[in-house]
């Protein structure tokens, strides 16, 4: 065993494990730990009494509910239709195929203010859809809502379709010969599989769409109290100086969305035993 270890190490691409483990910890702490902890410690400089005045206003309450309940719906919503887009992107041949595919990567490459814009246009009462829809989309909080499915849905597709292509058809292919129809031949066999992936890119989803700013303020219409998203509201507070306050709204996003995620991680570790347990 130890002479597997010491030929593991000597024919390793990357260098040492110390210098390379203390390389990632240096680039982490100066991209990620650094900046975080400037928040945490200008955020300490307030008294707890107004850390909570800060931090529990009905605007900022409002801002909260508005923020994380549009990104978990967006999130949800594209958890559904991301991998039916990837499943017709694995499973199915059809004209254009490569442009739908590329497509779907479309909002990664677009500046988020150019993608506000669009679909500000677009949702409007005068625009192409907007005018044709019974109730008003740009300027709402449903507005901010179809922001964040936009910025989102290439997270859950591109996460999912990998894991579809790796499926193997005779599995799918055993289930039917032993009986079971399509939908438990799906329920049973390729979603314990997909499940993992599927958790991962909904987690991401939401975590990009809760601190989304540029493609949401400008469908928002960022009415206090109605749609204004937090990030909206500390930048806000910035431009007042108060970067106390703008650091406290913050900290408790960053506080939220770690409680968050690393609930998401815990269910995703259980899926994928609950999938080798299968």
């Amino acid at each position: 065993m130890l002479l597997r270890r010491t030929l593991l190490r000597r024919h390793s691409v990357l260098p040492g494990f110390d210098l390379a483990l203390g390389f990632a910890l240096l680039y982490i702490s100066l991209i990620v730990l650094i900046p975080l902890s400037a928040a945490f410690l200008k955020t300490f400089t307030m008294s707890w009494a107004q850390f909570l005045e800060a931090t529990t206003t009905p605007r900022v309450m409002a801002s909260y509910r508005l923020s994380f309940g549009a990104a978990a719906a967006a999130a949800l919503l594209n958890a559904v239709f991301g991998m039916v887009i990837a499943w017709v992107l694995v499973r199915y041949s059809f004209p254009f195929k490569r442009v739908v595919d590329a497509l779907v990567d479309l909002p990664f490459a677009l500046p988020t203010a150019v993608a506000g814009i669009a679909l500000t246009a677009i949702y409007a009462k005068n625009g192409s859809i907007g005018q044709w829809l019974p109730f008003q989309v740009s300027f709402t909080p449903l507005g901010v809502f179809v922001a964040l499915v936009f910025i989102g849905l290439p997270f859950v597709v591109r996460t999912v379709q990998p894991v579809l292509e790796d499926v193997s058809r005779e599995l799918e292919e055993a289930a039917a010969t032993l009986g079971a129809s399509r939908a438990q031949t799906f329920r049973q066999v390729v979603f314990p599989i997909v499940m993992p992936a599927l958790i991962t890119g909904t987690a991401l989803a939401f975590a990009r769409a809760l601190g989304e700013y540029g493609s949401v303020i400008f469908i928002a219409g960022n009415l206090p109290m109605v749609s204004e998203i937090t990030p909206l509201l500390i930048i806000t507070k910035l431009e007042q100086y108060d970067y106390a306050g703008a650091t406290a709204i913050a900290v408790v996003m960053l506080v939220a969305s770690f409680a968050l995620l690393l609930t998401i991680n815990l269910l995703q570790a259980w899926a994928r035993r609950r999938a080798g347990g299968l």
